[in-house]
């Protein structure tokens, strides 16, 4: 089982939905690095669920208790272990329904793999609660970015047939926006379409079904030479990340898909100056170019299936006695999951490019001064 990422900067995630605790094991970090609390804790509010009919009612609290690698609220410079119990397990409802695949989760996918040893409480290791650690990693990585000027934002670009407002393509209006939703718990820039978004999730919920929809991230003050060519590409590098979050099914930079119906004329950004720095008149590459940063803001989407755990009936199979069955699910699930996968997302893109950046800069680069 592959559980790290990283070359530079390296992340570890350990546990399961109903076990003792989750957490993650961060290592590279340089030492000096403060360590804020209170910012660490706003991030892994934005994951947690709010009771709100937006989100399942397991509520959790999410405290993140340091192990390692940190000391008078300074990183070491070793290893540091962060762990967060959990508190709100629940695990007879699965115990009636152990046998019965659930469609659209990795039951099926699990036996095959694991031979029936796999944890299947609340869906162990590939449950969306292990996704705790990686926003308490995340934190991290992202508060070392935040000290360079580079930051990063998410928000609900789709959610259940309704269209938020795109990111702005002037950088100094993008990070005005990534301001505004990072203070937000429902992360949109339409006050609008937020109204009718979480309409539709409610609506969703009451039927005992489930939405999903589209996130798109942006992120500027990127300095202009990280990733590689080839293998090891900023796409590739962000793309591996963002298909490691549970439900995320594509992902697309700049215009995306969109290339499809353009003319070189058109998909090309135009060079300009911008005082001594080179800059691109737009930015339908979403800030890259031949796998490396250009330095403009890097923008990409990602699409997040509906939430596979629903409270309608479904077809399928008991897999110990192999015949058919009907499932009808208990528990407590998110109608949908994006307003709580942002906070995901921003974490996940927060450790990739802070690999990305301690491989060109080295770690030292974590505590100097300036860019």
């Amino acid at each position: 089982m592959k559980n790290t990422f990283g070359t530079a900067i390296s992340v570890t995630i350990f546990g399961e939905s109903h076990g003792a605790a989750v957490g993650a094991v961060v290592d590279g970090l340089a030492a000096g690095i403060p360590i804020n609390r209170k910012y660490i804790a706003e991030q892994m509010s934005r994951r947690k669920a709010k009771s709100d009919g937006l989100s399942t009612t397991r509520i959790e609290a999410d405290s993140v208790e340091f192990v390692s690698g940190v000391y008078n609220d300074h990183t070491t410079g070793t290893a540091i272990t962060l762990l967060i119990h959990n508190r709100n397990t629940r695990s007879n409802d699965y115990a009636k329904m152990a046998d019965l695949l659930r469609p659209g989760h990795a039951d099926l996918t699990a036996y095959a793999k694991y031979g029936g040893w796999q944890d299947a409480r609340g869906g162990g290791h590939f449950s969306g609660r292990i996704t705790a650690a990686v926003v308490a990693a995340g934190a991290l990585c992202r508060s070392v970015l935040q000290a360079k000027g580079v930051e990063i934002a998410t928000h609900l670009r789709k959610c259940g047939g309704v269209e938020d407002l795109p990111f702005a393509q002037q950088e100094k209006e993008m990070l005005q926006q990534q301001q505004m939703l990072n203070k937000m718990d429902f992360a949109i820039i339409s006050e609008t379409a937020g109204q009718a978004m979480q309409q539709a999730i409610r609506q969703a919920g009451r039927e005992g079904d489930s939405v999903g929809g589209v996130l798109e991230t942006a992120v500027t003050g990127i300095d202009a030479g990280l990733g590689e060519p080839f293998f090891e590409s900023v796409e590739s590098v962000l793309a591996q990340l963002m298909f490691s979050i549970p439900a995320v099914k594509g992902i697309e930079f700049g215009e995306g898909f969109g290339f499809a119906d353009l003319q070189g004329s058109t998909a090309n950004d135009p060079f300009r100056m911008q005082g001594d720095t080179v800059v691109t008149a737009t930015n339908r590459n979403g800030g890259i170019n031949g796998g490396i940063t250009n330095g403009m803001p890097i923008v990409f989407r990602t699409v997040v299936k509906p939430t596979p755990s629903i409270y309608k009936e479904q077809q399928t199979v008991d897999y110990t006695n192999k015949q058919d069955a009907v499932l009808q699910i208990h528990g407590r699930h998110d109608p949908c999951i994006l307003p709580r996968a942002r906070a995901v997302q921003d974490a996940m893109c927060a450790i990739g490019l802070l690999d990305l950046y301690t491989q060109r800069f080295g770690t030292l680069w974590h505590t100097q001064e300036g860019k």
